[in-house]
């Protein structure tokens, strides 16, 4: 006879390990193909599909790929090749420094930087956040990207070259659970490594438009995720694409 046991208090059945937190993360591809995705141990049975329609709306998507000590982790951008409007017919705008408002024309505000200013893309400021924690760019140094005009319409070339360039680099992000079975990553605000400002995801969270679809550790430490049904707060999904957001918020994560 050979039986190989475990104590009754000891949990030996169920899926894939899941994992909940703030943790530091590095990046490893954008918008990979299935092949790439194999070379990186990450199984996948079809080919990734970086286009999606919502609402009749279609979108690109720029899919990063991250991972930690425990495994690897995947988040959205969704964008678009047209500027960003709000229902009142405000535009989005944003300038070299990362900056983002709305108006209908140039703005004129005191803080506002005029150098580089245009109107945004749908999708850009998500973006441009994400790459300023990853790349640790100082407050009121250049954010800009050459190609993105071709970024939104899905060409991803020049972040692509990101993932080289700050392979040693490391971005902080809140992981969650979807459904009791999907790792999904909130979007709505990245931290640095350095200074670890957990308390800036807490007030993001709490924000009016910065509801994560997702579960989470209660004390947002990283670990084995522990179930926390109270703790879900109801999808921001819904919120308009062309809502007017303040100049700090970033896109509703749509999970995909």
């Amino acid at each position: 006879m050979a039986i190989q046991s475990n104590a009754s208090t000891e949990e030996v059945v169920g899926g894939i390990k899941l994992f909940s937190g703030l943790t530091n993360v590095n990046v490893i591809a954008v918008n990979p193909t299935m092949a790439e995705l194999h070379a990186l141990d990450i199984k996948v049975k079809t080919e990734p599909t970086y286009t999606v329609n919502i609402v009749d709306k279609e979108y690109n998507k720029i899919t990063f790929w991250v991972k930690n000590a425990d495994g690897n982790y995947r988040f959205d951008v969704l964008m678009q090749d047209a500027p960003r409007v709000s229902q009142t017919g405000k535009h989005q705008w944003m300038n070299n420094i990362g900056q983002s408002t709305w108006s209908e024309d140039e703005p004129t505000y005191d803080w506002w930087k005029a150098d580089g200013e245009r109107k945004a893309y749908v999708g850009e400021e998500t973006l441009v956040n994400f790459v300023k924690a990853w790349a640790n760019v100082r407050q009121g140094d250049e954010v800009t990207f050459e190609t993105i005009a071709n970024i939104a319409k899905g060409d991803v070339a020049e972040l692509r070259q990101l993932v080289t360039a700050l392979k040693e680099n490391q971005v902080r992000l809140l992981v969650g659970v979807k459904d009791d079975k999907y790792q999904t990553v909130y979007s709505k605000y990245f931290g640095r490594v350095k200074p670890q400002r957990d308390d800036l995801f807490v007030k993001a969270l709490n924000d009016d438009y910065g509801a994560f679809n997702a579960d989470f550790n209660a004390d947002l430490t990283w670990g084995t995720h522990t179930p926390t049904a109270s703790l879900i707060t109801p999808d921001s999904n819904g919120v308009a694409e062309d809502t007017e957001w303040s100049t700090q918020k970033t896109e509703a994560d749509l999970p995909f």
